[in-house]
């Protein structure tokens, strides 16, 4: 029988061999999707059968080599990166049968170029989930913005390489200028980069070797450098992002990229601060409130926005921020409900993104005001957008009812009432600018079309044109097959993490016990 750690290195090489079948396969836009599709299917399956050695209770661990003295290449497996990576590889596959569907249907260019930079994304997820240490983390950190990069300016329009620049240039920064630096005074204070149930910087604070000052500036750092969360006021790369195609933008909010992002700010809070040392000195508590703060005013820009894609971007902003709330609270309730809402936050936001893509490839439609009426013309779609939508708000039977339920508990816990309330406001914002949309769809009257649609309806998109091939015009008119099954999919999967919830829980709760 294979090892564990034979499995950590086969996850591993999993998404460089589709890289290579890609390129190999490009000529062949069957074959190469074909090999995609196998080698996803792989991987997940190869991360479900090193997740029943992990969930037993073992720490299988590998390491690359060493680059300096204390600065290794390492992957040790531990349940909330093991979670993670479920997440990503199993994803993939639903995400990579979504793109066959969109990016044909949408008569998209640079495909193989594509379908490669998402390998490399994957690989880069799987890595960040078992990496050992900090080292190691900011390795695949830096490796996903980049590797994403050709993804978001993928059209190669003005708005498109813009949207690049704002992309790049926020992640970059933040990580080299704030990330960077904390990786390097914990390495000075602590001694050593790898995770460890308890936190590593108990014992320098113990010590004094670190003031309980110096632990907040140093979780500040933390916090902001890990620009991926999306933690306001470093936040508009992600809707800059959204001028690339669909597929990246499931990507982006839902399989990987800001999925690395919360899960590193999790790890860091847990691996090496240790809740117990934040909960005993407090130093966590303005995070909680910088995220309350994040949550809402995302939610509030949210109901300002027509363009869906926009509008579901800074949806994403707000629900980054309920899972750095979890890792600021600093108790078991907080960071359980945050590691629980990575999964269903991954699965609820990815439905809502394939939801769009389908609408537009079947109608050229991006505004929501132009979506009243489609339901009956796009019935799996927009059931599928209201499914998840409860998900997202925190409703039964979706997934989502549970995270927000613990992440209320350890509000509860700390006395916080003000985020609370966050929460809850928060939640009937969701509702306010996400439920209207499948309502409208399925009850008001088709929208009429207009003569020619606005530049600002098709800013960005290199096929739009000034025909109505795409209008619907009465009956069922869905987009291709191969978009509207992964978003069904997704939207039952978002209810049947309702009923495995505790699974979930049970899973993650190690983390929260130090050894």
């Amino acid at each position: 029988m294979m090892s564990a750690e034979s499995l950590i290195w086969i996850s591993g090489a999993l998404p460089l061999i589709a890289l290579g079948l890609i390129y190999a396969c490009g000529r062949w836009p069957n074959l190469r999707e074909t090999s995609t599709i196998v080698v996803s299917t792989l991987l997940f399956a190869v991360t479900c059968r090193l997740s029943s050695f992990v969930f037993a209770g073992e720490r299988p661990a590998v390491s690359l080599g060493e680059m300096l003295p204390g600065f290794r290449i390492a992957f040790e497996v531990e349940p909330l990166g093991m979670v993670f990576a479920l997440v990503a590889s199993g994803l993939w596959i639903l995400t990579t049968l979504y793109a066959i569907g969109y990016m044909r249907g949408h008569h998209e260019e640079n495909q193989t170029r594509f379908y490669a930079c998402f390998a490399i994304a994957i690989f880069a997820a799987i890595a960040a989930a078992f990496s050992a240490n900090l080292f190691t983390l900011f390795v695949a950190y830096e490796l996903m913005t980049v590797s994403t990069y050709p993804l978001v300016t993928h059209h190669g329009t003005a708005e498109a390489r813009n949207g690049g620049r704002v992309y790049l240039g926020i992640l970059l920064s933040t990580s080299i200028a704030f990330f960077m630096l904390a990786v390097a005074w914990t390495w000075y204070v602590a001694g050593t980069l790898d995770f460890t149930v308890g936190g590593i910087l108990s014992s320098a604070h113990a010590k004094e070797d670190i003031s309980t000052l110096g632990l907040g500036v140093l979780l500040a750092l933390f916090a902001f450098g890990i620009g991926k969360a999306a933690l306001m006021p470093f936040h508009r790369w992600l809707p800059a992002a959204m001028v690339a195609p669909t597929p990246v933008s499931a990507l982006l909010h839902a399989v990987a990229v800001v999925k690395v992002g919360v899960f590193s700010v999790l790890k860091v809070v847990v691996y090496i601060f240790g809740i117990d040392l934040l909960s005993s000195t407090g130093v966590s508590i303005w995070l909680a409130y910088a995220a309350g703060a994040s949550l809402l005013i995302a939610s509030l820009v949210a109901m300002t926005k027509d363009n869906l894609k926009a509008r579901l971007a800074y949806s994403t902003i707000s629900q980054l921020a309920y899972i750095t709330l979890g890792a600021g609270l600093a108790t078991q309730s907080g960071v359980l409900g945050g590691g629980m809402h990575i999964v269903m936050h991954a699965v609820g936001k990815i439905t809502l993104f394939f939801c769009a893509g389908a609408i537009y490839v079947a109608t050229h439609k991006k505004n929501i005001s132009e979506m009243r009426g489609l339901g009956r013309q796009m019935p799996f779609t927009f059931a599928a957008f209201f499914v998840a939508a409860v998900s997202i708000i925190g409703l039964p039977p979706g997934g989502g009812a549970w995270s927000k339920w613990f992440l209320a508990i350890g509000t509860v816990e700390t006395h916080l009432y003000v985020l609370t309330a966050a929460l809850m406001i928060s939640s009937l914002l969701n509702i306010a600018y996400l439920i209207p949309i499948p309502i409208q769809a399925f009850m008001a009257p088709l929208a009429e079309e207009s003569g020619t649609p606005s530049p600002q309806d098709h800013a960005g998109d290199p096929h739009a044109s000034g025909d109505h091939s795409h209008a619907v015009t009465g009956g069922i008119q869905e987009a291709p097959m191969m978009c509207v099954v992964p978003l069904c999919v997704t939207a039952i999967l978002s209810v049947v993490l309702f009923f495995f919830a505790d699974w979930i829980y049970q899973v993650l709760l190690p983390i929260t016990v130090a050894s």
